[in-house]
């Protein structure tokens, strides 16, 4: 077989003779989706930081309250920050990531695809650092220039889904797809509790700048790590067994894979008529109204409503990513052992992950609105909605690479792009709602909408989607569509 020669006897490869480069992988990706998901959530918690609320209140003397008791609040809640930004200026600020990452998916996608996964990925960690540095000097200078900042890092942001797909359809036995994808966005529920629980922390006994400082320095080591040990395919990789390198070639059952990826168009004509994709993508989108609400918002709902010391929100808000982690990383295995036995199909196992991501947390968001500032059972019913969330890694954000694997890299950036929208729009809604209004009622509207989108994505999902791969996924098909194409041409300009 053809690739890159094996590196010279080593340190490195040595430690390779015992550990497969496909693990490698799957955590040096968790770590990627730890840092793009930390550096984005950070802001959600560092705001409450950044802030002058005392300035807010005094001037807002219209502002109706939430009934709950204010006396939880206590000497450790945080310092009033500098900035006295109101709840619009707020949720532009915390919206304004998703417009770069609205619009970097589909390209990203293609460009893993076509040029170089390993370094798409690589841009999408440091378009993430680099903004998160000059976090604190930008919001001195305005708010404007720190939604400048967000937007890059969006940009990043949205660079990192769609080439990861493309790196696990190279890297992933068929098999170990649905462990290895969850291992890996199972990274975005780790970097979100890391992120919410050491933001907190270091607001309060540091400075909101610090949190900025620390979490990008840290974040850069992974770069060196991933430039010099990870490449686009196993076939190229110079530390990789021949042993290894033929298992995953064998598994995905094409020897040319790495070129014939390369050399095929997209065949847009059917993947636009395609019922399985719109399933996920009408899937994520809903998806995403019930997942931004919990990522986003929980923080500020624990604020506004039962009115929490930023200690409580920290841990409130951040240990429910924690059981999803583990949550999803016990589902998945438990399902690729499931598949290997044949006790079930691929479509099988992402219909239940995905019912289970969606159903369950719409109960729990609905449940909420029956209860009167009782702390621990809002809690209680956040964690779990939150946990069984994490379904959907092995759910329908799987199912790109099933239905085409050639193509993972495209769809995804598809239906994360539509997906994204309500990234954007969520908190603008949200800080429209609750400018003046901070009662229980209020947040009632946001929850059960939430909870409506969480239902139709459960009901689309299960009667919909598939776990097939789609015959639009033959590199001939989409040759044969690009051929008509250009036949359709020549005839029209017949004279």
């Amino acid at each position: 077989m053809e690739g890159a020669p094996l590196a010279s006897e080593g340190p490195v490869r040595s430690f390779f003779r015992f550990v497969k480069i496909r693990y490698v992988f799957a955590i040096l990706g968790f770590i990627l989706m730890a840092i793009v998901y930390g550096l984005k959530v950070n802001l959600s918690v560092a705001i409450v930081g950044m802030r002058n609320q005392t300035a807010e209140k005094s001037g807002a003397v219209n502002i109706t309250h939430s009934d709950c008791p204010d006396h939880v609040r206590d000497a450790t809640t945080a310092k009033d920050g500098p900035f006295e930004w109101g709840e619009e200026v707020k949720g532009v600020i915390l919206s304004s990531y998703f417009f770069g990452y609205l619009v970097s998916q589909v390209p990203g996608g293609r460009a893993a695809e076509v040029f170089s996964a390993k370094w798409i990925l690589f841009a999408s960690v440091a378009l993430n650092i680099i903004p998160t540095l000059l976090t604190p000097p930008a919001a001195m200078i305005h708010w404007s220039v720190l939604v400048v900042l967000r937007i890059i890092e969006g940009v990043g942001g949205g660079f990192s889904f769609p080439a990861l797909h493309v790196m696990i359809s190279r890297w992933s036995p068929v098999e170990e797809r649905s462990l290895i994808s969850s291992i890996v966005y199972a990274g975005t529920a780790v970097g979100t509790v890391l992120s919410l629980l050491f933001t907190g922390l270091i607001v309060q006994y540091i400075n909101w700048e610090a949190v900025f400082y620390i979490m990008g320095g840290l974040s850069s080591i992974w770069c060196v790590l991933w430039w010099l040990l990870m490449t686009d395919s196993p076939r190229i990789n110079p530390y990789i067994s021949e042993e290894e390198r033929d298992y995953i070639a064998s598994s995905l059952g094409e020897d040319k894979e790495e070129v014939t990826q390369k050399k095929s168009s997209v065949p847009w004509k059917h993947v636009w008529t395609s019922l399985p994709f719109y399933a996920i993508l009408l899937s994520h989108m809903f998806s995403n109204c019930g997942w931004y609400m919990l990522l986003i918002e929980t923080p500020i709902y624990y604020d506004q409503v039962l009115k929490l010391p930023i200690y409580k929100i920290t841990i409130y808000s951040s240990f429910p990513f924690f059981t999803l982690w583990l949550y999803s990383l016990a589902l998945s295995a438990y399902q690729s052992k499931l598949i290997s036995r044949k006790v079930i199909t691929i479509t099988t196992a992402r219909k239940i992950s995905t019912f289970l991501a969606s159903a369950i947390p719409a109960i729990c968001l609905v449940a909420i609105n029956f209860l009167h500032c009782q702390e621990g059972l809002i809690f209680a019913l956040m964690a779990v909605g939150t946990t069984l969330m994490g379904g959907m890694f092995s759910g329908f954000l799987s199912n790109h690479i099933d239905i085409a694997p050639r193509f993972a890299g495209t769809l995804m950036g598809i239906t994360n792009t539509i997906a994204t929208i309500p990234g954007i729009i969520v908190p603008i809604i949200v800080g429209q709602l609750t400018k003046t209004n901070h009662t229980r009622e209020q947040w009632s509207i946001i929850l059960n909408s939430a909870a409506a989108f969480l239902a139709a994505e459960a009901v689309v999902y299960t009667v919909f989607g598939s776990g097939q791969e789609q015959f639009w996924n033959n590199p001939d098909v989409s040759k044969d569509e690009t051929k008509d194409a250009t036949e359709d041409v020549d005839e029209d300009t017949k004279i």
